[in-house]
């Protein structure tokens, strides 16, 4: 890791992004949807795509939004209700998604994922469905398949991070930006000590940097920065750029995508 990034391409360059937003994005704590920075979300998203930035939305929220349509008062841990939130809250989050999105003329479509969809030819297909999606202007909203895919239900660690990393390799992006409650990956846990400080640039993945990622993040999310960190191996494996950055101000991504300039943390390919 280090501090220098004047050698590095800058993001603004990359025309094919996937963004990656965490349910503690989408959501306040009580699992009701954060509509302010939602709205917001969409419209940067929008005007980047007019911009001219071919555009993948990798969403969790499902279960949260579903735990809050249900008025459950916290997640549950059955698996079959936690099916139940994921079904009801993916109905609500695409209604969301699609309102939003058409306030800007900008056409989305539903890209639901699991593991074995993955497989063998399955991941062809579902890449050759995003790329047609992209050359015909839509934003693909991708999200795991929570309904069936009861394995990651029972982790108490989700997988939508590496989801992403796979969704990127699948299309070729040229860069992966996974939003979340945190501005990056810090040398220590920030919320423990004071003197933990962001690290702009890790150029390897080392011991090192693994050991200080935390474990799970808010209550209603599933996703932590072991699982970020992960993703970042997938994605520098696959000769693509990562970025962690806070989803409180989705306006950074103009910062980062159009603007060139560092935002959170960056994982280099190597």
């Amino acid at each position: 890791m280090d501090t220098e990034n004047t050698s590095l391409r800058p993001l603004s360059e990359s025309r094919r992004i996937v963004v990656k937003v965490g349910t503690s994005t989408l959501t306040h704590r009580t699992g009701r949807m954060n509509l302010r920075r939602f709205h917001n979300l969409v419209r940067v998203l929008a005007d980047l795509s007019n911009a001219g930035k071919q555009l993948i939305l990798v969403s969790s929220g499902a279960v949260g939004l579903g735990v809050g349509q249900l008025g459950l008062r916290e997640r549950p841990t059955d698996t079959p209700t936690k099916q139940a939130c994921a079904a009801v809250g993916q109905c609500e989050l695409m209604y969301l998604y699609d309102r939003q999105f058409a306030n800007y003329s900008v056409n989305v479509a539903q890209v639901l994922l699991t593991k074995a969809s993955l497989n063998s030819n399955g991941g062809t297909n579902a890449g050759n469905c995003m790329e047609r999606l992209l050359e015909l202007g839509v934003i693909p909203i991708v999200n795991e398949n929570d309904t069936v895919a009861i394995d990651e239900l029972e982790l108490e660690i989700g997988e939508n991070d590496s989801l992403a990393a796979v969704v990127a390799g699948l299309v070729h992006a040229d860069a992966l930006v996974l939003m979340s409650d945190i501005d990056g990956l810090y040398s220590a846990d920030p919320h423990k000590d004071a003197n933990a400080e962001l690290i702009p640039i890790v150029r390897e993945i080392t011991p090192e940097i693994e050991a200080v990622a935390g474990g799970a993040g808010t209550p209603n999310a599933r996703g932590g920065m072991a699982t970020k960190i992960n993703a970042a191996k997938m994605a520098n494996a696959a000769g693509i750029d990562m970025v962690i950055m806070n989803g409180e101000k989705p306006e950074r991504l103009y910062d980062l995508l159009l603007a060139g300039e560092p935002v959170g943390t960056r994982f280099t390919a190597q």
